[in-house]
């Protein structure tokens, strides 16, 4: 199955210790096969829902240390093994599975506060569980892991927001479009201006004050994992970054990495430096 869609996502990279792969790759097909359920082909939404509700009642199952259904065996087997070994919360999974439920009936939102509970269900169960992982449990990580997470689902939505017209979903917040004066129906048209554009701007703020809040979680995560942490985060900047550049025309096209941009996020990340500024939960 391609990853494509899911080229900022990193999945049980070489810099993730062998014995965490195989619980970071069930993980990553969880949250793929349910964002596909959610998402891809053309099943309606009540096909979405029952589907998800299905897939919802076999993650319980594993989580109960029962079998799983027939459908979805490769994500389940290694999923119970994971969630067996690690003794894994169920609590971030429930999260990922409502976001996507979410995902099927809801395709705008009213203001940031709003975007944010999406994408705390959505993005940040994530961090949490491969901070659990990494036995990486105090507050204050969890906190920045959030930070992170939200960030990069964020730069996502600004990167895509020309391609996720095509599925009438709207992320910028109404509130935001009305501040700036852009109609929302604009923007699901991808009529770019001067208008769409500085909206496009104050949301790559958002994202990249989001981020920076949280990148500090790199000095607290061990090892190689630490160092992979610090190119996630390099990452999600420079998409935003390259947004900036084009001029926040991302209606008109969608910017991505690419292989140019490895030594520069490499240096980076090198460079990140130790220091405590404030907690994040203020910038969410």
């Amino acid at each position: 199955m391609s990853v494509d869609h899911y080229e900022n996502f990193p999945v049980a990279s070489l810099l993730c210790p062998s014995h965490l792969r195989p619980a970071v790759g069930a993980i990553y097909w969880f949250a793929r096969t349910a964002d596909d359920l959610a998402d891809e082909g053309d099943a309606t939404p009540a096909r979405r829902q029952a589907d998800l509700e299905a897939f919802r009642r076999d993650l319980q199952a594993v989580a109960a240390g029962a079998p799983a259904s027939v459908r979805w065996p490769q994500v389940f087997e290694p999923l119970g093994r994971a969630m067996t070994r690690f003794a894994m919360p169920t609590a971030p999974f429930q999260d990922l599975l409502s976001a996507f439920e979410q995902d099927v009936v809801k395709t705008r939102y009213a203001d940031r506060a709003e975007l944010l509970d999406y994408c705390r269900r959505s993005a940040a169960p994530i961090g949490r569980l491969l901070l659990h992982l990494y036995e990486v449990r105090d507050d204050r990580s969890l906190v920045r892991s959030d930070a992170i997470c939200i960030a990069l689902q964020l730069a996502n939505f600004w990167q895509d927001l020309g391609v996720d017209t095509q599925r009438a979903r709207l992320y910028p917040p109404l509130s935001d479009c009305a501040r700036h004066g852009v109609d929302p129906e604009d923007i699901l048209a991808r009529r770019d201006s001067p208008s769409s554009r500085a909206l496009v701007a104050d949301l790559v703020c958002w994202a990249r004050t989001l981020m920076l809040s949280g990148a500090p979680l790199v000095h607290a995560v061990p090892g190689r994992a630490g160092f992979e942490l610090r190119l996630v985060v390099q990452g999600g900047l420079r998409i935003l970054e390259k947004i900036d550049r084009m001029n926040h025309a991302t209606l008109q096209a969608r910017p991505r990495l690419r292989g140019i941009d490895a030594p520069v996020m490499l240096w980076r990340a090198l460079c990140m430096r130790a220091q405590a500024p404030p907690m994040a939960s203020e910038s969410t």
